[in-house]
C-alpha cells in the first residue's frame, strides 16, 4: 500500500477514535455535576462510580494539570522516552522506567481481579484526564496525549518493597566496609538497588499526623467527634472534595493528586476515619548461599535453585532520536535480588510486593455504613501500614494499629543486616491476623489519640502490655507531641466541635514547660552580662508557645539546639521518626528521662548545668548576630509563603513538644528567615450528628496553578488559626455554590 494511503488511513482511524472518545465523554459528562463552593472545594454529584471517577480525574487536571498527566506517564515507564536526560540522571531514569514497566505489567495482570466498582472508578478517572487533555491541549507538551487507560491509573497504586529498607541495608554495608569489591557499585548496580540508593528518603521525624476521636460522653452535643490532621510535605497533594454517588455513598474528605483513591481520609453520613503513620516491620532482608558450581543459582533446602532474570526494554530520547536499552532484574520466588557478594545473594521479602488492592480497600471503607462493615474492609490488609482512628454516628470510637506484619521465624536484621537462611521454612510466610492487632473500642475516658507514637498509650486508661506482642513489634514510648495531645483531650471536660478546632490550633511548646525552669535556675546562678540578663528576663516572660506573635521562642529554640549539640559533641546522631521528642543518643539531655512508669510526665529537667549555661550565652550572642535583636516574635522569622503571599505563622517540630507541627527551609534570598515546606496543612474536624457537621482548612489550597483563584487562597485562614465550614448536604451546597458544570462539556 502506498505510504500516502497508510498515512491517510492512520489519520482517519485517529479521527474516528477521537470522535468515539468524544461521544463517550459527552455521555458520561451528562451523568455527573460538579458544584464548587468557597475556596474552590468541588462537590461531585454522580449517577454512578464511573461518572464520579471521571469527574475526579477532570477536576484534578483542572487544578493540578501536568502533575497528574506526568505521573501517569511515569507509571507507564515512559518518562525517558519524552524527556532527554544525560549521564547519571539518564541512567537513574532508565532504571526507574524499567521498574515502573514491571509494576505496570502487574497492574495489567491483576486488573481483572479487582471488583467492578474500583475498575469503573479507574476507567472513569482515565477518561476524565483524557477529556481534559483533549479540550486543553495547549496546557501540555505535545507528547502528552489523551490516551491514558484504566491500566495506567491502576499502576499508580501498585505497591512494591520499601526503598528505604534497601537503602539502609546497602549504606550500612558500605559504612561497615563490607561491600564486595567489584560486586556492587553505586554507579552500576542492579536496577533494584540503584533505584533504592537514588531514592530521596524523607527522614523528617515529624513526617506523620495527628488524629483524635472523642466519644459522646466527652462532647457537649453528646455526639462523637473525629479530628484528622496529616503532616506531610506541602507538595504531598492532599485534595479536598466531596463525592456523592447515587445509591453508594456520600463521602467528604481528602483524595490524593494523581490517582482516584490513594490514602484517603474523611467521612460519610455514618462514619469517618483518619490515618496516622506507623512503622511496622513488614519486610525482611534475607541472604542465601550461592551455588559454588553455578553462581547464578542459590542453595535452599540442599537444592540448587536458579535466580530468575527478567529483561526489560526501555525507550529513551537522545539527541532528538528514540533509542532503546535493556535492564535486567533478578528475582526469586521470595522477592527481588537487591545485592550479591562473592558467595551470597540478598533478597527482600516484603508484604507490599505486588499488592494491588489498596484503592479497592479504601473504596470499601468509604462505602461502609457501620463499624463492622468498615472493619471488614480493613481485614483485606491491602493497606499495610497506618494507624486508623474512627468515629461514627452510633457513638463508637475505635483505634487500630493497622499493619501487615509477618510472623518472623528468625531474629530480624532490622534493615542493617541480612538474615541468613538455608531452609524455606526459615523465611516468613504468614501475617499476623488483622483481628489480633492492637485495637481499642470505646475506651475508658472517652478519647483516642495518635501522633505517630506506638500504640501502647493511645488511651492512658487502657494501656497495652508490651509482653503481649513479639519483639519485632514497636517498643513502648510516648513523645512530647503525644503527651501534649493527652493534656489537650485526655481530661474529663466536655468539648464542642469548635473547642476541638481551637485545641487543635494550640501553640504550646511542651519542651519549654519541662526544661525552662532548670534553664532559668542555672542561668541565675551564673555570671551574666547585661544583655544576657535581659534575655533571661525575656525568657521568664515568654508564654512557652510558638504562636506567631509570641516573643521568646526563637531564643529558646537556638538555646535548645546548641544544648543538644554540646551534649552530643563527637557523637554521630541519626534522627529517625522513632526518636522524635526523645533524648539523643550519648549523654542524657534530661535530668529525668522518659519512663514507662510515668509516660505522660517525663522527660523533664536538664541533665547538664554547664552545657545549659554555655548554650544560653551562645544563643544570646547568636540571636543578636543573626537577627540583630533578641526581641523577636516567632513570626518575624517563621513564615508561610505561597506565591506573593507572605504571612507570619506559628508552629515548630514535634521534638519540641508542639502539636502545631510545621517544618521549614531557609528562604534563598534571606537565609535567616524560614518558610514552611511541610507539616500541618490539612485539618478536618467532624461531629457525627444525624447530618455530619464539620470544619476544614487546606493551607496550600485546591490548586498548584499560580493562575488559579484557588492557588494558596486558604493560607491566610490557616495562619490565622481559622477554618471554613464544610458544606455537606445538597441544600447547603446549592446555597453556597459559586460555579456549576458538567465536567468535559
Amino acid at each position: 500500500m502506498p505510504k500516502f494511503k497508510i498515512t491517510v488511513l492512520a489519520a482517519l482511524v485517529f479521527i474516528n477514535s477521537f470522535a468515539i472518545q468524544n461521544l463517550q465523554a459527552q455521555d458520561i459528562s451528562d451523568q455527573v455535576i460538579i458544584r464548587r463552593t468557597a475556596y474552590g472545594v468541588p462537590h461531585i454529584e454522580a449517577k454512578n462510580i464511573m461518572a464520579a471517577g471521571f469527574a475526579l480525574g477532570y477536576l484534578q487536571m483542572e487544578d493540578y494539570g501536568s502533575r497528574v498527566a506526568f505521573g501517569l506517564i511515569r507509571a507507564r515507564g515512559e518518562w525517558a522516552k519524552y524527556n532527554e536526560l544525560k549521564g547519571r540522571a539518564l541512567e537513574n531514569q532508565l532504571n526507574e522506567d524499567a521498574a515502573n514497566q514491571i509494576l505496570h505489567g502487574r497492574a495489567v495482570e491483576t486488573y481483572s481481579l479487582l471488583g467492578k466498582d474500583i475498575r469503573d472508578m479507574n476507567q472513569g478517572f482515565a477518561d476524565g484526564v483524557n477529556r481534559y487533555i483533549l479540550l486543553h491541549s495547549g496546557e501540555f507538551p505535545d507528547w502528552v496525549k489523551p490516551d491514558f487507560t484504566a491500566y495506567d491509573v491502576h499502576a499508580t497504586g501498585i505497591q512494591s518493597f520499601s526503598k528505604a529498607s534497601v537503602k539502609t541495608f546497602i549504606e550500612t554495608l558500605e559504612a561497615k566496609g563490607e561491600l564486595t569489591a567489584g560486586a556492587f557499585n553505586k554507579d552500576d548496580s542492579t536496577p533494584w538497588a540503584s533505584i533504592a540508593l537514588n531514592t530521596i528518603i524523607d527522614n523528617n521525624p515529624d513526617l506523620g499526623s495527628n488524629a483524635w476521636a472523642l466519644a459522646p460522653e466527652r462532647t457537649t452535643s453528646g455526639k462523637a467527634i473525629l479530628l484528622r490532621n496529616p503532616h506531610l510535605d506541602w507538595n504531598a497533594g492532599y485534595y479536598e472534595a466531596q463525592m456523592d454517588v447515587e445509591g453508594y455513598f456520600n463521602f467528604y474528605g481528602d483524595f490524593r493528586i494523581g490517582e482516584p483513591l490513594g490514602t484517603v481520609g474523611g467521612f460519610n453520613e455514618f462514619l469517618g476515619f483518619s490515618t496516622t503513620n506507623n512503622y511496622p516491620k513488614n519486610d525482611e532482608i534475607y541472604s542465601f548461599k550461592k551455588d559454588p558450581d553455578n553462581p547464578d543459582n542459590y542453595l535452599l533446602d540442599g537444592a540448587s535453585r536458579p535466580v530468575a532474570k527478567r529483561m526489560v526494554t526501555v525507550t529513551y530520547k537522545a539527541e532528538n532520536e528514540l533509542k532503546t536499552t535493556q535492564k535486567v532484574f533478578a528475582s526469586t520466588p521470595f522477592g527481588p535480588v537487591i545485592y550479591h557478594s562473592k558467595d551470597k545473594i540478598y533478597i527482600i521479602k516484603s508484604v507490599d510486593e505486588g499488592e494491588y488492592r489498596t484503592a479497592e480497600q479504601f473504596l470499601k471503607m468509604m462505602e461502609a455504613k457501620n463499624l463492622n462493615q468498615w472493619k471488614d474492609a480493613l481485614r483485606m490488609q491491602a493497606k499495610s501500614t497506618s494507624n486508623f482512628t474512627y468515629a461514627d454516628v452510633a457513638g463508637n470510637i475505635f483505634y487500630v494499629w493497622n499493619a501487615s506484619v509477618p510472623y518472623l521465624k528468625l531474629p530480624s536484621g532490622n534493615d542493617t543486616a541480612a538474615t541468613f537462611v538455608t531452609k524455606q521454612s526459615e523465611i516468613w510466610s504468614e501475617l499476623h491476623p488483622w483481628d489480633k492487632l492492637p485495637q481499642l473500642l470505646n475506651p475508658k475516658g472517652g478519647y483516642i489519640h495518635n501522633e505517630n507514637d506506638p500504640f501502647y498509650y493511645t488511651n492512658l486508661n487502657e494501656v497495652f502490655n508490651k509482653a503481649d506482642f513479639p519483639p519485632y513489634f514497636p517498643q513502648p514510648k510516648l513523645g512530647l507531641r503525644s503527651q501534649l495531645a493527652i493534656q489537650l483531650i485526655g481530661g474529663s471536660d466536655k468539648l464542642s466541635l469548635e473547642e476541638v478546632v481551637k485545641r487543635k490550633y494550640d501553640m504550646s511548646m511542651l519542651l519549654a514547660d519541662r526544661v525552662k525552669p532548670d534553664l532559668i535556675r542555672f542561668a541565675e546562678k551564673s555570671e551574666l552580662s547585661k544583655k544576657e540578663k535581659k534575655a533571661l528576663a525575656q525568657l521568664k516572660k515568654w508564654d512557652n508557645t510558638v504562636a506567631k506573635e509570641s516573643v521568646g521562642g526563637i531564643l529558646f529554640q537556638l538555646w535548645w539546639n546548641k544544648y543538644v549539640a554540646l551534649s552530643n559533641e563527637g557523637k554521630k546522631i541519626a534522627p529517625t521518626p522513632e526518636s522524635a521528642g526523645f533524648p539523643a543518643s550519648g549523654e542524657k539531655l534530661y535530668s529525668t528521662p522518659w519512663s514507662a512508669a510515668s509516660p505522660a510526665k517525663t522527660p523533664y529537667g536538664l541533665a547538664n548545668e554547664e552545657n545549659a549555661v554555655v548554650a544560653f550565652k551562645w544563643a544570646v550572642k547568636e540571636c543578636e548576630q543573626k537577627y540583630g535583636t533578641i526581641n523577636l516574635k516567632w513570626g518575624d522569622v517563621y513564615r508561610a509563603i505561597i506565591g506573593k503571599q507572605d504571612y507570619p505563622v506559628g508552629g515548630t517540630t514535634g521534638a519540641f513538644g508542639a502539636f502545631r507541627v510545621l517544618w521549614y527551609a531557609p528562604m534563598p534570598d534571606q537565609p535567616q528567615r524560614m518558610h514552611a515546606t511541610g507539616g500541618d496543612g490539612w485539618i478536618l474536624a467532624v461531629e457525627f450528628d444525624k447530618i455530619p457537621r464539620a470544619y476544614s482548612v487546606l493551607a496550600y489550597g485546591e490548586s498548584n496553578k499560580d493562575t488559579s483563584t484557588y492557588f494558596g487562597d486558604q493560607l491566610k485562614m490557616f495562619t490565622d488559626k481559622k477554618v471554613k465550614s464544610v458544606f455537606y448536604t445538597k441544600e447547603d451546597i446549592e446555597k453556597n455554590t459559586i460555579s456549576t458544570y458538567h465536567p468535559g462539556k
